[in-house]
């Protein structure tokens, strides 16, 4: 899970060759991201430890570098929407 999540996060490089641009556009997205996480979630898992395993990313010193990168944090704001549980509202009426 950790693997996937570094990579979706990083991006694609700016000298990245025909062939990584063709791979990451057919499975760097978001969709296929959250796909291989659920299946991930499935096998044992759990949706706190990508929660926790997000905000490491984001507040860890050891991951500075992968902050620095641009689009970085937009790309880890989308991943952290897509596992935060929802708030359910509750109509009185």
């Amino acid at each position: 899970m950790q693997k996937i999540v570094l990579k979706f996060v990083t991006g694609l490089s700016p000298n990245a060759s025909a062939w990584e641009k063709k791979i990451y556009k057919r499975y760097g997205k978001i969709a296929n991201v959250c796909r291989q996480i659920n299946y991930d979630i499935k096998q044992g898992a759990t949706n706190d430890q990508v929660l926790l395993f997000l905000q490491k990313i984001r507040n860890d010193s050891s991951f500075s570098v992968l902050r620095a990168i641009n689009g970085s944090l937009d790309r880890l704001e989308e991943l952290e929407n897509e596992f935060l549980p929802d708030k359910k509202t509750y109509h009185w009426y």
